[in-house]
């Protein structure tokens, strides 16, 4: 991570050990920035994905349990928000703070949604193993397709933040910065809220492979609506800072989230 750290000015005086220069106050313990709580989630985020893989390889190569769908859901969980800081860390180093991980957005429901897919994904299949839930004997078409769609929403949103760079944040601006550009090349000629796009797909490609018909269907409804609503508060602002540059844009480029346009 390229942090810049502001440091005050060093006064030696002649005779004395050499001052020694202390890191802002954001990069302190409990604060935005703390450079302790980025190190202790990084840590976290990096084990539970570590300890995912060991818990998902034998279940998956030495028993007939789908059980390890489970693990394969926190792995994937834990690198989508590993990839959250690093990207903004990387490429927007000027905003990246503990938030940055996105661990507590959109709290309490954003926890919910996750316990309630893993809690599905854990009781039908430790109940019912056997079970076919898909329509039409199609479950190994839907467990790829999820896979799929996994691995393409996280490379979608993860390349976008990173050919947006600082034009990217994770909070809607109401005000337009100085270095807030209009992005209309590489993935954002093709999609006009790429990020937004992965996570969609992400979300239901999660589900998908936990085989959860409850909360596949929730969870498309409420990201749904939460981009639909996002976007368009959004775009409202977008507007109102690159004017017809951006409607004209908007008429040009699509989401790629069916029925919003």
């Amino acid at each position: 991570m390229n942090a810049t750290m502001d440091f005050p000015p060093l006064r030696h005086t002649p005779g004395a050990p050499p001052a020694q220069a202390t890191p802002d106050k954001a990069y302190w313990p409990g604060q935005a920035k703390s450079l302790e709580g980025i190190a202790i989630r990084s840590f976290s985020l990096g084990a539970a994905v570590a300890l995912s893989i060991a818990i998902l390889i034998p279940i998956l190569f030495f028993t007939a349990s789908p059980l390890w769908r489970l693990p394969f859901f926190f792995g994937a969980l834990s690198t989508f928000h590993f990839l959250e800081f690093w990207t903004t860390a990387r490429y927007n180093t000027s905003v990246a703070s503990i938030d940055s991980f996105l661990l507590t957005a959109n709290w309490p429901a954003y926890a919910i949604a996750h316990t309630a897919a893993s809690l599905e994904c854990f009781i039908t299949k430790l109940l019912f193993p056997n079970r076919a839930w898909a329509p039409f004997y199609s479950g190994y078409v839907l467990l790829f397709l999820g896979l799929i769609l996994v691995f393409i929403g996280q490379t979608t949103r993860s390349l976008a933040m990173v050919q947006a760079g600082p034009s990217f944040n994770h909070t809607i601006q109401r005000k337009k910065k100085d270095d807030h550009e209009l992005v209309t090349t590489g993935l954002y000629s093709h999609l006009r809220h790429p990020a937004y796009f992965g996570f969609f797909y992400w979300g239901i490609g999660t589900q998908l492979v936990l085989g959860n018909p409850i909360c596949f269907t929730g969870y498309v409804i409420v990201l749904w609506r939460f981009f639909a609503a996002r976007i368009r508060s959004e775009e409202r602002d977008l507007v109102r800072f690159f004017e017809d540059d951006y409607t004209k844009y908007r008429n040009r480029v699509g989401t790629g989230i069916p029925f919003i346009k």
